[in-house]
């Protein structure tokens, strides 16, 4: 276990608290299999891989006081396909639910889809016509919290209907509560809205399309819908995902999570920065009254 300090080295490395939040989640080294001990402290490791995440620079170019970059790349990338990411993410998930007096199964979510542009190639790279961008689209289904349920990468050729079978396929199995999906328009409209019925007879869910108001020019903050775009927003504090600079989609998908496991042990650690500013205290009132009326 390795000597924590009072002050992060970086403002994106992790704090006392958090890594107290994150360090029982990761899995540990079995000395009667063998094996090296490890090198690097997984806290040296993880305060890499988070700076790669929040800067946004290249692994090659992290600083020398953290781990060395190829140490920090193999194990984001042996964390990834091993699926720790994806328990250290629904274990903070639940807790956190938990912790504002929630049920850890979720009954209603949120689904909409965001096209980003890539950097240099890899995999599943189109072109998305209605957003006239290159790249991938990051298709996120989120409870009412604005916490993700599941992230999808995938093609941004690939149109929201047919992305939100590739979200929403085989989600009844993983939270059996879930009951309620809001999305907006462009998943059921009067051109094709196959998805509702799809919905309801492979995972029993109700899809319930929240309206734009024709009327109204420009941005509109619509009910329910404001709450995934929120998430997105967080996630765009990180530099790294402000493009998909990611060659594989699986690693796309764990930037995704690690953002939002560095966000969840915040808050559980009690070091959630409070809305300071006339967008995060309108946002924190529309939620206050978004959880009274249900």
């Amino acid at each position: 276990m390795c000597v924590c300090v009072c002050k992060p080295a970086y403002d994106t490395s992790l704090t006392d608290a958090q890594w107290a939040v994150i360090e029982p989640l990761l899995p540990r080294r079995d000395p009667r299999r063998g094996g090296r001990p490890l090198k690097f402290p997984r806290r040296q490791v993880l305060d890499t891989i988070l700076y790669v995440l929040g800067t946004g620079c290249a692994w090659r170019l992290v600083p020398h006081d953290l781990a060395p970059w190829d140490a920090a790349y193999r194990w984001f990338r042996a964390w990834t396909a091993d699926g720790t990411w994806d328990r250290v993410h629904d274990a903070l998930r639940e807790r956190l639910r938990v912790a504002d007096g929630r049920d850890p199964q979720p009954s209603a979510a949120v689904l909409d889809s965001q096209s980003v542009r890539t950097s240099e190639g890899g995999e599943s790279v189109g072109f998305d016509a209605g957003k006239r961008v290159r790249g991938r689209k990051r298709h996120l289904l989120v409870d009412t919290c604005g916490l993700v349920l599941r992230a999808v990468v995938h093609s941004a050729s690939v149109r929201d209907r047919a992305g939100a079978k590739l979200v929403l396929g085989g989600i009844h199995r993983r939270f059996p509560l879930l009951g309620l999906v809001w999305v907006d328009g462009g998943y059921v409209n009067a051109v094709d809205a196959r998805l509702v019925g799809w919905a309801a007879e492979r995972e029993n869910l109700e899809v319930v399309v929240v309206p734009r108001n024709a009327d109204v020019k420009g941005f509109q903050v619509l009910p329910r819908r404001w709450v995934v775009e929120r998430t997105f927003s967080w996630l765009g504090r990180c530099r790294r995902l402000a493009r998909d600079y990611e060659r594989k989609t699986a690693h796309a998908e764990a930037m995704i999570k690690v953002a939002m496991i560095r966000l969840m042990a915040a808050r559980l650690a009690g070091e959630d920065v409070e809305p300071h500013g006339p967008i995060e205290t309108e946002a924190a009132r529309r939620l206050a009254e978004d959880l009274k009326n249900e």
